[in-house]
């Protein structure tokens, strides 16, 4: 059993992955704005837990991941709170944006500070605890976007994806041969609350627990990249980064 760290975990993504964790037995450390939210979840996994068995600990914080101190002071008050961290996995995020040059800048902006300027914040927290441990496993939840530089309103959020994975590679060539762990997940379409308004538009959508399910096997396999679901988004990366753009607007 491991103690993880999940941001972003009051819907969606981050919701899910506290469940299937928590059906694999580990505790969990749970952050986010909506913290009734959290509490709603965490009454959920508690009620889950087999008769007779011993239900996980699930601690709760209200964490707003744009507010630098506050990561800081959280990762380390649940690192206290479970006398250390096993795992945090990065997942709080925005999905809004708009082409570049269209009045929108607020937008762009926003999705670029949380996406890219906040998880650096909980990726710097996870690591100041993880190398005080000597011990660890960091999780950034990218995409696929990250592999391409993407048009109209995906353009920003696509390139906070891309700087996210590189953070992760590059810890990953500091940390190589050494007890700290590091994966960069790029999940394909899962459908999730932030992405409801499209998902009878996209092909390849699948659904938040199967896409989840892939995610959670990849983590707990510590998989340096993943691509998740593996189908066909492994099949289709080296297609997103080597196309010649005018084929690939034709495909994509």
């Amino acid at each position: 059993m491991s103690t993880i760290l999940i941001t972003g975990a009051s819907s969606g993504l981050g919701a899910e992955m506290a469940r299937q964790f928590a059906a694999r037995g580990h505790d969990l450390a749970l952050c986010a704005r909506r913290t009734d939210r959290l509490e709603e979840l965490r009454a959920e996994i508690l009620a889950a837990s087999p008769p007779g068995g011993t239900a996980p600990r699930v601690e709760l914080r209200s964490l707003d991941v744009n507010d630098d101190e506050q990561v800081f002071e959280v990762f380390g008050a649940f690192r206290d709170d479970f006398g250390g961290l096993d795992r945090v996995v990065v997942n709080a995020g925005l999905g809004k944006g708009a082409p570049i040059g269209t009045g929108r800048y607020d937008a762009n902006r926003e999705t670029a500070m949380t996406n890219f300027v906040a998880a650096l914040a909980q990726a710097e927290a996870a690591m100041e605890v993880f190398r005080a441990q000597d011990a660890g496993h960091l999780v950034l939840v990218s995409s696929m976007s990250a592999m391409r530089g993407m048009p109209k309103s995906m353009t920003v959020y696509a390139a906070t994806k891309a700087a996210l994975s590189h953070l992760g590679e590059g810890l990953q060539y500091e940390l190589l041969g050494k007890p700290i762990k590091v994966t960069v997940l790029h999940c394909g379409y899962i459908a999730s609350e932030m992405n409801e308004h499209v998902q009878q538009q996209v092909r390849f959508m699948v659904s938040t627990e199967d896409g989840v399910r892939a995610m959670v096997e990849a983590i707990e396999k510590e998989k340096a990249h993943a691509y998740v679901p593996p189908l066909p988004w492994a099949a289709l990366a080296p297609v997103m980064k080597h196309t010649p753009l005018p084929l690939l607007k034709r495909l994509l």
